[in-house]
């Protein structure tokens, strides 16, 4: 099986957001990888290994791409570090790309790479558009699975439980086709290939760290640069940030003496019953 996973470079989340003449301010920002991507990457490993044994199962290859600028080549080796085999690094300048120049770019590295699967995090921690994965699967006419916590491969198929309002909801989906997936999917038994024994639990709370090792062999292993324009897309992104503002801030609490007070103030004051 072949697979193809999305990465985004994101500033670090735990960074406090600074404005600036109406932008978010990304001077001396610290960038990683998307967590949700992350979690694509440890999926698809997953999904071609047997955890028990610590072994790649034969034949199975996982491409992981990025569309940014020069430097996200960094969070690219982090990828291959994790045990990804090769990289595709389309460089351009973030104001360039928006969710629908992203996909047009995907659909022309598949068409070139012919993957069985497309495995996506749902989401990207700084934009948190939710877009990429769903426009993907539309636009190549596959079936999709969103918001993946499980996932069970069987022959030319796989079986999908999705976070659901109500709960998980289960779907099979022949392949190729598009996943996209939500935090549960690293959890210890969250994805099942028929070949890690159903009794093997994964570790830890996320996706794994780059060892020594697969960071020494992420520095041989192939990374294609290429341009926007080799998959026939112009930097002209639909969408474009008018400006950022920071929320007003909340006023003070009151401490009120008793809950008919409450009641009253929630109902003339805040009018929310």
């Amino acid at each position: 099986m072949k697979i193809l996973v999305p990465v985004k470079r994101v500033p670090d989340p735990t960074q406090k957001a600074k404005i600036k003449d109406g932008h978010i301010d990304l001077t001396g920002a610290s960038w990683i990888v998307n967590t949700f991507d992350e979690y694509a990457v440890e999926t698809a490993l997953r999904l071609l290994e047997n955890g028990e044994s610590n072994t790649r199962i034969a034949g199975g290859e996982i491409i992981v791409v990025t569309i940014g600028p020069e430097d996200a080549a960094k969070e690219l080796r982090t990828t291959l570090a994790m045990g990804a085999d090769r990289a595709i690094h389309v460089v351009a300048k973030d104001n360039e790309l928006d969710s629908l120049a992203v996909v047009k770019v995907l659909v022309g590295i598949i068409a070139i790479e012919q993957p069985d699967l497309v495995i996506c995090g749902k989401q990207a921690v700084d934009g948190d558009a939710n877009q990429v994965g769903q426009m993907l699967a539309g636009k190549l006419g596959w079936p999709q699975a969103t918001f993946a916590a499980s996932i069970e491969s069987a022959d030319k198929s796989l079986t999908v439980g999705r976070e659901v309002d109500g709960g998980v909801e289960y779907k099979k989906v022949p392949t190729p086709a598009v996943i996209t997936v939500d935090l549960r999917i690293v959890a210890a038994h969250a994805v099942q290939n028929g070949v890690t024994p159903k009794t093997f639990a994964y570790g830890g709370e996320g996706a794994r760290l780059p060892s020594l090792k697969g960071i020494m062999a992420a520095k041989k292993k192939p990374m294609t640069v290429a341009k926007l324009a080799d998959y026939g897309v112009e930097p002209k992104p639909s969408i474009n940030e008018v400006g950022v503002v920071l929320p007003p801030p909340r006023a003070a609490g009151q401490i009120v003496a008793d809950i008919p007070t409450l009641v009253k103030k929630l109902a003339e004051e805040a009018k929310v019953i």
